[in-house]
């Protein structure tokens, strides 16, 4: 069974992201964060939930993404909220990496 027949989709090429680099996409009309932590990928819905806003123009602190507005930090592995003054999670997606190739099944 092909990876794409297991719901995953390609988003981006690995030699897009550097280590501790991010990018922002949008697959099937939803906005995403890719980060590159050393050898691995992670995906992040990109809203901060918070307030709404977009997590793909923060910084990259440890293994967080902040929120620009107001400083939340979301462990980008979980989507966890580790600090106020967001509280619930961010979506986190699964990903596989293929290659050169970076494959996300989004997760509702």
């Amino acid at each position: 069974m092909s990876i794409e027949n297991e719901g995953f989709v390609l988003a981006a090429k690995l030699s897009e992201l550097t280590d501790r680099s991010k990018i922002c996409i949008e697959i099937d009309d939803r906005f995403v964060v890719l980060v590159r932590l050393g050898n691995d990928v992670f995906c992040l819905d990109d809203v901060c939930t918070h307030d709404g806003g977009t997590l793909g123009d923060g910084e990259l602190i440890d293994n967080c993404l902040v929120c620009p507005r107001h400083g939340a930090h979301f462990d980008v592995r979980t989507g966890d909220a580790v600090t106020m003054p967001a509280t619930e999670p961010t979506v986190a997606h699964e990903v596989r990496v293929t290659g050169d190739e970076i494959f996300v099944r989004l997760r509702t």
